[in-house]
């Protein structure tokens, strides 16, 4: 239990810190955050930095996906399986709300500094036991946003975490320095309006494949 309880402390430190500092904070000060005596606590429990990381992203992960998996059958119920607004609500909303439920203060400031990290990675989390509720919500937006080209498609459900984590971030430095309360109903519409708006924004002839003018040979 008590080695249990220090993983958790070290794995609540590293959400702080990296999100303070980056992601080349020294290990040993996330330990000495942690109430850790061993600089090498770190290694101890997560093995190094990556596993560290990968622990941190992975925390919150359970009680998220649970909360979209809820979402996800209260649309079914109501019919809107596919609606584009639903889905994007079930992504989005929890992450507003679980994780400080659960003593976060640092979550989406943690997640970006880590976007790019590959504890964060699509192509290879979506596969993940327990990721269950994102891998069913980006499959369907892929379905909703079929109007659009596939490879435009394809590139803004890629991008999609990058300006996700951005928005969170902003809003979460906005609640810490008391701009705005944490459960301004007005502020999470409008974070799920900007994401549909960077999902379903008008496709450019500059845009899409065909457009571009053959290579000379």
């Amino acid at each position: 239990m008590a080695s249990a309880d220090a993983r958790e402390r070290i794995i609540v430190a590293a959400e702080r810190l990296i999100a303070e500092r980056g992601l080349d904070v020294p290990l040993r000060d996330i330990a000495t955050a942690a109430g850790q005596r061993n600089n090498s606590a770190v290694q101890y429990h997560f093995g190094g930095r990556d596993g560290l990381i990968d622990a941190v992203a992975s925390f919150r992960i359970a009680d998220l996906e649970q909360h979209r998996l809820e979402l996800l059958t209260e649309s079914e119920a109501a019919g809107k399986a596919h609606d584009l607004r639903a889905l994007v609500g079930a992504l989005v909303v929890p992450m507003l709300t679980v994780p400080y439920d659960h003593g976060a203060t640092h979550y989406a400031r943690f997640l970006e500094q880590v976007r790019t990290h590959p504890a964060l990675a699509a192509d290879t989390n979506l596969d993940r036991a327990g990721r269950a509720a994102v891998r069913l919500i980006i499959l369907r937006l892929d379905r909703a946003l079929h109007d659009l080209p596939p490879a435009v498609r394809r590139r803004r459900l890629r991008v999609l975490p990058t300006v996700l984590f951005a928005l969170l971030a902003d809003r979460e430095r906005a609640v810490c320095a008391g701009d705005l309360p944490p459960d301004d109903p007005a502020s999470a519409a409008e974070l799920v309006d900007l994401v549909i708006g960077l999902l379903t924004a008008p496709v450019s002839l500059a845009a899409t494949p065909s457009s571009r003018p053959a290579p000379s040979t």
